[in-house]
């Protein structure tokens, strides 16, 4: 189906979200999905298929592979069945449950036998993979029984098999001896025509020496699940001894991380005194937090401890929560989307950290990317919404589409804040970190750093400049045709005074486009209009040609500045489309070439504006465009 795709979820994946919901909060599953991370995908199956996991080599996609490994699995959902969120994370459990217990590896089969031939490592496996897959089958049914997890498919139903449970090899052999024809029974999540394990005609065999990382190949799953089993025990022991997990002296990896920014880096020593480093791994699973997120409105950054970082990409995880905090991003999103702000925000810190080599780039991924090094977050920003495809559903350190910023920033005290603190506390880290001559600090951060102790030209400043740019002013001549005042000593001596020059009306003058549209208040345009109407008669602007627009343009001619000030009756009201107002005064024959065109919007206009003529807009303070603006822009405070 082409055309514009909508984002209203099927009662299928309704479902399914709600059954990955269940996953995600149980104690053994949810801790075991974070650290993993499946790539799950639907599919049209028969009406008896409800599941089915592959597992082989292969480039895993982008976003969800959390391990530097080739081997890589998926799972694939019936997207034609409707069935309860119980049901659908019992199926998806006994999926990854698959790819735990190693049941693709080779080494793990019956009949793998592994020998050297001409010098070379060889090996076969000699069973009957329809049998393995269901004696594998058979094992995770038992073991989601005795963990009691989730609503298991009506079909499902170890009473039908009477052999014995201790492994997967003696359940095998069981199947072999008794002759038990494939597929008799179902305890499987597919029909009984079709393996729910795809790829074992090839299992999985590793190879032993180590890779250009040097790391040797293992399964990813199995070492994952090993970990989470680890945790859930020694949580359990705790518990029972009555110890607490959450002990703030603990010494953790990421809490000696960010000791080491406060006795080592001195850029970033005071961001990394002011934040409290919380590892809770059931919040983590609870928000989606796969790696890292900052809460600058707390204080606070959350490190998933399942994460599985090294020290040193914590170092760079924690730099890059710290530079979140410090250079304002939160703040700095003034209406734009926030997740893709979130995006264009992480291209700029990594790829700093990675000229700064700070830490190391994590192995599980990052947004990084060559092409856009010097440019700032808001030039990123406004090249991402021109391509939402590619862009849309990026991984940030929080995890698949979701942005690692929380929160916002909160004032406290009458003359302080978070975010002056945070500000206050990078600035002063530029400065003992360049005197003490103590690492390379990339120009475009220095740059950044420093704007931040410059206050913001406001609006109306910068406005006035825009039109002394296109308004010089008017050259001041002597003249006599009318005396001045004269002296009372010599009354017969004329004194001159000082005119402005002649010039042509038509000269100075500018088109103004008014959104008229039901999105733009009456208290917003009569403030628009009142700021032009000041800065037209400042500027020696005899006439403003305007025209107000909403989904049809209205020409209200050429109006003195304090007629534009108040005494017009604004028309329109409608949707929003300004282009006809554009090309009315584009096409005008009576409105000079040369003369520039203010548009005065709230933004939510259409994305394929076109200004063939000098131009700028004139929004408020937290609206952006829906597209990247030729002309100037200028954000006035209400």
């Amino acid at each position: 189906m082409k055309g514009k795709r909508s984002n209203k979820l099927s009662p299928q994946e309704k479902a399914i979200r709600e059954g990955i919901a269940i996953i995600k909060s149980a104690s053994i599953f949810g801790s075991f999905w974070e650290r993993a991370s499946f790539d799950v995908e639907l599919r049209s199956f028969d009406k008896c298929t409800v599941a089915i996991v592959s597992y082989g080599r292969g480039k895993s996609s982008y976003y969800s592979w959390r391990y530097s490994n080739p081997w890589h699995g998926k799972i694939y959902l019936n997207k034609n069945l409707l069935l309860p969120p119980g049901e659908w994370a019992y199926a998806m459990a006994h999926a990854i449950m698959h790819l735990a217990f190693g049941h693709f590896d080779a080494e793990h089969m019956p009949g793998y036998e592994e020998f050297a031939a001409d010098g070379s490592r060889t090996w076969r496996v000699s069973c009957d993979i329809w049998l393995w897959n269901e004696a594998c089958d058979i094992y995770v049914t038992k073991f989601l029984a005795d963990i009691k997890f989730g609503s298991p498919l009506r079909y499902v139903s170890l009473d039908a098999y009477h052999g014995p449970l201790a492994d997967e090899i003696r359940i095998y052999n069981y199947l072999l001896e008794n002759e038990h024809p494939p597929g008799e029974y179902r305890f499987g999540t597919a029909s009984r025509n079709v393996m729910d394990m795809q790829g074992l005609e090839k299992p999985a065999v590793y190879e032993q020496a180590k890779n250009a990382a040097g790391n040797v190949e293992e399964n990813p799953y199995s070492k994952a699940f090993a970990r989470t089993l680890a945790e859930a025990v020694t949580s359990a022991v705790r518990e029972a001894g009555g110890i607490t997990l959450t002990d703030k002296n603990e010494e953790t990896p990421a809490r000696k991380a960010a000791a080491w920014f406060i006795n080592h880096y001195p850029l970033l020593g005071g961001l990394a005194a002011g934040f409290k480093i919380v590892e809770d791994n059931l919040f983590c699973i609870r928000n989606e937090i796969s790696e890292a997120a900052v809460n600058v409105e707390a204080a606070e950054i959350y490190v998933n401890p399942a994460a599985d970082l090294t020290d040193e990409e914590l170092k760079f995880v924690l730099a890059h929560e710290y530079l979140h905090a410090g250079l304002g991003h939160y703040h700095r999103c003034q209406g734009r989307d926030p997740y893709l702000w979130n995006v264009a925000c992480d291209f700029v810190i990594n790829g700093w950290l990675i000229e700064m080599q700070v830490g190391q780039f994590p192995a599980s991924g990052g947004l990084y990317d060559e092409d856009l090094k010097g440019k700032s977050a808001e030039e990123i920003y406004d090249e991402i919404v021109k391509e939402l495809r590619k862009y849309s559903k990026l991984s940030t350190f929080r995890g698949y589409g979701k942005g690692d910023m929380m929160g916002g920033s909160r004032r406290f005290g009458a003359a302080a804040s978070l975010d002056d603190f945070f500000r206050s506390a990078l600035q002063q880290g530029l400065e003992y970190h360049t005197e003490g001559g103590r690492g390379y600090v990339p120009a475009g951060l220095i740059e950044e750093i420093r704007a931040l102790a410059m206050p913001p030209i406001p609006w109306n400043v910068e406005l006035g400049r825009w039109f002394d740019l296109h308004f010089a002013p008017l050259e001041r001549r002597r003249t006599y045709a009318r005396p001045s005042r004269r002296q009372g000593s010599t009354p017969d001596i004329p004194r001159p005074r000082y005119v402005l020059g002649e010039f042509p009306e038509c000269s100075r003058t500018f088109g103004v486009v008014l959104d008229t549209s039901g999105s733009m208040n009456a208290r917003l345009i009569g403030y628009a209009l009142g700021a032009i109407a000041s800065y037209a008669a400042a500027k020696e602007v005899p006439f403003a040609r305007v025209v107000f627009c909403d989904a049809e343009a209205y020409d209200a001619g050429y109006l003195a500045p304090e007629d534009v000030a108040g005494k017009v009756e604004v028309k329109g009201r409608g949707g929003t489309i300004l282009q006809p107002g554009i090309n009315l005064l584009q096409n005008a024959k009576d409105f000079p070439k040369d003369a520039p065109i203010l548009i005065i919007t709230d933004g939510y206009v259409e994305s394929n504006l076109t200004v063939k003529r000098e131009h700028a807009f004139l929004i408020p303070r937290g609206n952006h465009l829906p597209f990247k603006a030729r002309g100037k822009i200028f954000y006035f405070d209400e």
